[in-house]
């Protein structure tokens, strides 16, 4: 590379990326195949609208790489294209989200998403997200006891507001999904249901969480946290008398987005390619068994877990009343200046603020694929203590 401050920041941020011990949620390390295809020639191309009906010549190979990710998309679920549509553009997961809101709630209308304390995203109707400035959220949350969702208390509250969507899906609850109690209680008020399946979608197509697809509407998922694909998101819908994939399409494009990043997506298909594959169900199931061996050599180690532990590859640990002592925030300094890196993260029922929040979040998903196992994370759940607890 000729421009030597780039390429100098390049080889600081890989030699970081290569000594840090990651355990963010949200983050996951990509193959060679698909860093080459996200830096490939498709990033010079220009193909605003679909395949098969551009606003610009010059797109014949455009539409193949685009159909293709569909196709993968669509396979890698076991979905049949009779009965599902998958949109491929949507930039990352907050787009996608917005996009389905905009095609199926009326300005004004209700989202009913989980609170951001329990678990939530922004984009499910916080306030502080244009989610929560066009539209209204019905916040629900965990129960205060078992810190597990409460499907009868969801159903009371969705009864009582008649939201016009439910989103089920979470980007700090650690436990499976029921997503069919989620459709009993979407079909009670007449709301769809969309199931935001980001942090899971790698799960899912695993074998090792629940599919939501049976029974949701509208399925969206994020492609760079245990799918190890690039920084980019798929909005699934289900083709019935609705119409939904017709309005999910308007949405993305002209509704928010101009032309699609075609690089993203040739990246995106090769990574969805790369989890069909036998080894990645044997990646999934590691992931698992990393993340519930953490929590329980952190339990060891007299921290307090919520929920009482994790069925996916996220954990979120209490480290001000059950641990150490100290807030996230000093909690989360204290770990990268040793070299692991997490998040801050509010819990149910915080009484901390969001910026020096009572817990920290963890994630296996990137040192799993580094190739550590059990031995390893207990190895790191013994370095997390020594280091909170000094």
């Amino acid at each position: 590379m000729k421009d030597k401050d780039v390429a100098q920041y390049i080889k600081e941020e890989r030699a970081r990326q290569r000594r840090a011990c990651n355990l963010i949620a949200s983050e996951n390390y990509v193959s060679a195949d698909v860093l080459s295809a996200l830096g490939s020639v498709f990033v010079n191309k220009y193909a605003e609208g679909y395949p098969a009906a551009r606003y610009y010549g010059g797109n014949e190979v455009a539409d193949k790489i685009e159909l293709l990710a569909e196709e993968r998309a669509l396979a890698l679920f076991t979905l049949s294209p009779k009965k599902w549509s998958v949109n491929v553009q949507p930039l990352s997961g907050s787009p996608a989200n917005l996009a389905v809101y905009l095609a199926l709630v009326p300005k004004g209308g209700k989202i009913m998403g989980m609170e951001l304390a329990s678990g939530g995203h922004l984009t499910h109707g916080q306030r502080v997200s244009v989610t929560g400035i066009i539209w209204r959220q019905i916040p629900y949350g965990v129960d205060k006891k078992t810190e597990w969702l409460n499907y009868d208390a969801l159903e009371q509250l969705a009864k009582k507001e008649s939201p016009d969507i439910i989103v089920a899906g979470f980007t700090a609850y650690p436990r499976k999904i029921n997503f069919k109690k989620f459709r009993k209680i979407a079909d009670a008020c007449g709301a769809y249901l969309l199931v935001d399946m980001s942090h899971i979608a790698g799960l899912v197509a695993g074998g090792v969480h629940p599919s939501p697809f049976p029974y949701a509407d509208i399925v969206t998922t994020t492609t760079h946290k245990t799918l190890r694909g690039p920084r980019a998101a798929l909005i699934f819908s289900k083709k019935d008398s609705r119409n939904l994939p017709a309005k999910i399409n308007k949405a993305v494009f002209p509704g928010l987005q101009g032309g699609p990043h075609m690089n993203q997506i040739a990246s995106v298909a090769v990574a969805l390619n790369e989890a069909a594959q036998p080894p990645f169900k044997a990646y999934v199931r590691q992931v698992i068994k990393n993340a519930r061996i953490l929590a329980q050599e952190l339990q060891k180690n007299g921290f307090r877990i919520i929920s009482g532990g994790t069925d996916t590859h996220l954990l979120l640990v209490d480290v001000w009343r059950g641990g150490s002592g100290i807030g996230g925030k000093e909690a989360s300094e204290r770990l990268e200046t040793a070299g692991i890196i997490v998040n801050k993260n509010t819990i149910p029922f915080d009484t901390r603020p969001p910026k020096d929040p009572s817990g920290i979040r963890l994630g296996t998903a990137a040192e799993t694929t580094c190739g550590k196992k059990e031995k390893d994370f207990k190895q790191i759940a013994a370095r997390i203590a020594r280091i909170l607890k000094r």
